[in-house]
């Protein structure tokens, strides 16, 4: 029989073991992406560079000498701002929340949930380090857990309502309104929260005296998704390069309901697997509270003794790990 020390280390070099593989699952994908993105803009850089006249400037290629600045200024730009949207100031949350909350409001309201969870916890009997676990946990995850919640929901109404804002653009520009009439038709008509979004642009521009390209290029930064960059770069490459820009909206338009419908399928292709890694990562609580209701003692030596305590915390590790492995294989870009 291995001593308790033996048991001990055992268990570390294992954690250490899942540690180290989740850490690789995680950034593996995103390695692989980056190598491909780079990949994929040298070879564009390269045939764009291979079928370039060389001697002869016209006007095609200086339209396109201007995309070309234009798009690379972007991409700068949004690499900027992909990392400041990794992990945003916490007033920038609440305002993607769509919350009015000021900082304070914020932290009274984390103090009052740990206040609660942790006198819910000493009620409870359960011990001191418990409802010190509980507080901090509720005080520092459950008003950051709501705002997420908050701010993937309201990414969410943006995105359902947002190409039908870019359909009401195409048929104003077709008809012959300006852009500007455009904007203000839908930050008066459109739904909520593509309304307000469209109302600060068209404020930042009347107010602030902003352009078109730079009032619709901070929209990525309070609704940080994808179609909210295309919409930015359409607008910034026709105010730079020109074009038809009721054209190049109908396009965005058809690629923005495309990306929809694919979304859904990847959303009903994946339910499966969605199902079956709720149903693997609930057996081991329901396993143990059924086991806790049927045979008190025979659970209760994992918290009454000191390797069974280490047993409990090594064996939530590894479930968390588990879980976000199974997250991560069901999370699908597109």
């Amino acid at each position: 029989m291995l001593g308790a020390n033996a048991i001990v280390l055992a268990i570390s070099v294992l954690t250490m073991l899942s540690v180290g593989g989740f850490a690789y699952a995680m950034l593996a994908t995103r390695i692989r992406d980056e190598g491909q993105i780079e990949s994929r803009v040298a070879g564009v850089r390269a045939k764009s560079a291979a079928s370039a006249p060389a001697n002869r400037v016209s006007d095609a290629m200086r339209r396109r000498k201007s995309i070309q600045d234009t798009l690379k200024e972007i991409e700068d730009n949004q690499k900027a701002k992909a990392k400041r949207n990794n992990s945003p100031p916490l007033m920038l949350k609440l305002q993607q929340a769509g919350l009015d909350w000021s900082r304070r409001t914020f932290i009274l309201i984390s103090l009052a949930a740990g206040l609660v969870f942790g006198l819910a916890a000493l009620v409870a009997g359960l011990p001191l380090y418990a409802v010190a676990a509980a507080a901090i946990g509720a005080g520092l995850g459950l008003p950051r857990w709501i705002v997420g919640f908050m701010r993937k929901r309201r990414f969410k109404m943006f995105l359902d309502e947002f190409p039908n804002a870019v359909d009401v653009l195409v048929r104003g520009i077709k008809s012959g309104l300006p852009i500007n009439d455009c904007l203000q038709i839908i930050s008066r008509e459109a739904k909520e929260p593509v309304r307000s979004e469209f109302r600060l642009i068209v404020d930042e521009q009347h107010a602030l005296g902003l352009p078109l390209a730079e009032a619709v290029a901070r929209l990525p930064d309070r609704v940080p998704v994808t179609e909210a960059n295309f919409f930015a770069i359409v607008i910034a490459i026709q105010q730079r390069a020109g074009g038809n820009l009721s054209e190049a909206l109908g396009n965005l338009s058809r690629v923005l309901r495309e990306r929809a419908k694919m979304k859904g399928k990847i959303k009903a292709m994946s339910m499966e697997a969605k199902a079956s890694a709720w149903i693997i990562g609930s057996l081991p609580v329901l396993v143990m509270a059924i086991t806790t209701l049927t045979s008190p003692k025979y659970i209760m030596l994992l918290f009454q003794n000191p390797i069974g305590n280490v047993i409990l915390g090594v064996s939530a590790v590894w479930m968390f790990i588990g879980i976000m492995v199974m997250r991560k294989m069901i999370d699908f870009k597109y």
